[in-house]
């Protein structure tokens, strides 16, 4: 009753929400939608989310849907703010910041929740509406996001709950509907101040950031360098070894803002000032290309429904390796876009790396058929320009800072079958829960192929849907869920191949074959759970 719905377009630059109100039932509706994908946010005071499991992809909606949202209250971190003479310290901001979520997983120096308050006359703040999960309490400091003295204590350096530094903070446990105290001693001391100056490009402001250089997880401190202006500053940073950079954003017509950065200048501030900082910011990389649909000659496909341009969404997925180290705001795992009225796709602002390319798509008889990347060879005096197909599917796209990757191909084509089913269980043995039915490729000839490979979670009623499969045969088996941020473990990226070998050689010893002609769809399919 009462909560605020926001129903936002994707794919479209600039786009702006359409916000309606549950009524009395807790029912809405957002009519006169044009098609396409949507995200859905729903909010209601004190009640939040249930916390989503982070390997799952954001649910995506198209009008015509029918959805529900469940809230659960959300948890309290109430107490006392004192000085060292034990008098309450008024107005100072008071800062929740979520470390792992509720199921155990690190942040990774991402915000994922956050809460933030301010003291009464009597020392006391009180943040409520925290999702489940682990948190730190920071008092005073200049803020998240900014610098400069828009509060009090705004010079000091931060005092992590219960009366220390960062590296001794004191973690706390939220849960729905719970509330803790937690009462903070004030330490008053004296921030520092880190200064420097940017040579940016063109005539846009610079966003200077202010992370720490151990991975490890902070506010995110942030302030400007205007075009004019003689540098940049912050003020009430604690001792400890930072990082430094610069992003810039230049406005591109029809598209999102093409943005540039600087390298990371590492610092550390130990009882003193820095300053004489000088960063140089350069564009990020690109990836541009085409999205091609193969229309099916068969006759079981005649009159299926075309993928709709609109509702089509690609990921270009940066491959995270465990031994590197790069500044927070240069650690993006992902960069989105999507095609065109004609099929051309540009990813845009990628920051240097390995990258996969991974479609998301709404046609029930369509399949990604493959991934390729076309690229130029060099000319020389005996030869002409020589281009060089590659898989992409199976060998990640590098891109570096100011890369402008063209040729890239991704083809969706027709004739995919589905298969819906449900688990057999062994005699006296319990349904199993984070279940994966796995399609590996029964042919030989296709073994090596990437996008033959398929992982489906079983529902709680050990049930399944596998949908957009290519036809051809697949032995099927179960395993236990394959965590997608775990590198190697997606069968769809290019250094799962040793994941692949490994089910593969499951799979065919569980002989469970099945074979789908184009457009087919099985139902009912009974399948023996051999993960346990």
């Amino acid at each position: 009753m009462g909560a605020n719905v926001i129903v936002r377009r994707l794919n479209v630059i600039g786009g702006t929400g359409r916000q309606v109100t549950t009524n009395n039932e807790g029912n809405f509706a957002a009519t006169n939608l044009e098609q396409g994908l949507y995200s859905i946010f729903v909010t209601a005071a004190a009640y939040v989310s249930p916390p989503r499991d982070r390997d799952t992809p954001a649910p995506v909606y198209r009008p015509g849907d029918s959805v529900k949202f469940e809230l659960i209250r959300g948890g309290v971190i109430t107490g006392t703010v004192t000085n060292a003479e034990n008098e309450p310290v008024v107005s100072i901001r008071v800062s929740a910041l979520m470390i792992r979520d509720a199921s155990g997983n690190a942040s990774k120096g991402l915000l994922q929740a956050l809460g933030i308050a301010s003291t009464d006359d009597r020392g006391v703040y009180r943040m409520y509406g925290l999702v489940p999960g682990t948190y730190i309490v920071q008092v005073g400091g200049p803020g998240l996001g900014g610098s400069g003295t828009s509060m009090p204590y705004d010079l000091d350096g931060p005092t992590y709950a219960p009366s220390s530094t960062r590296d001794d903070a004191m973690e706390i446990t939220v849960a729905s509907g719970q509330e803790s105290t937690i009462d903070v001693r004030y330490r008053a001391e004296p921030g520092h101040v880190v200064s420097g100056s940017v040579k940016n490009l063109g005539e846009t402001p610079s966003n200077v950031s202010l992370v720490p250089a151990n991975g490890g997880w902070m506010t995110s401190t942030n302030t400007f360098q205007r075009p004019g202006d003689r540098g940049f500053a912050f003020y009430g940073v604690a001792d400890g070894v930072y990082d430094v950079l610069a992003q810039q954003s230049t406005n591109v017509p029809g598209g999102p803002p093409e943005i540039s950065f600087s390298d990371g200048r590492r610092i550390t501030v130990k009882g003193a000032d820095v300053s004489g900082i000088e960063l140089v910011t350069k564009p990020l990389g690109s990836i541009t290309g085409v999205l091609a649909l193969q229309p099916s000659t068969a006759t079981e496909c005649a009159g299926k429904r075309r993928p709709v341009l609109s509702e089509i969404m690609l990921t270009a997925q940066r491959n995270s390796l465990p031994e590197e180290t790069v500044p927070l705001p240069l650690r993006r795992t992902a960069a989105f876009a999507a095609p065109d009225k004609d099929g051309a796709i540009t990813f845009r602002n990628l920051v240097g790396g390995q990258y996969a390319i991974i479609p998301r798509f709404f046609a029930r008889y369509w399949y990604l058929q493959s991934i390729t990347h076309t690229t130029v060879g060099a000319a020389s005096a005996k030869t002409a320009l020589s281009n060089q197909k590659i898989d992409v599917a199976k060998n990640w796209i590098n891109v570096k800072s100011g890369d402008r990757v063209t040729g890239l191909t991704v083809t969706l084509a027709e004739g995919a079958g589905s298969v819906r089913g449900s688990l057999v269980l062994r005699e006296n043995s319990k349904p199993a829960a984070n279940i994966n039915v796995i399609f590996v490729p029964a042919e030989r000839e296709k073994a090596d192929d990437v996008l033959r490979y398929f992982a489906f979670e079983v529902g709680p009623d050990q049930t399944f849907n596998a949908d957009n499969l290519p036809p051809g045969r697949y032995w099927i088996t179960t395993h236990p869920r394959l965590p997608r941020d775990t590198p190697g473990n997606n069968l769809r990226l290019p250094d799962g191949s040793q994941q692949r070998i490994r089910l593969r050689l499951m799979a065919e010893a569980s002989n469970f074959v099945i074979e789908l002609k184009p457009c087919q769809n099985i139902t009912d399919y009974k399948l023996r759970d051999v993960s346990q």
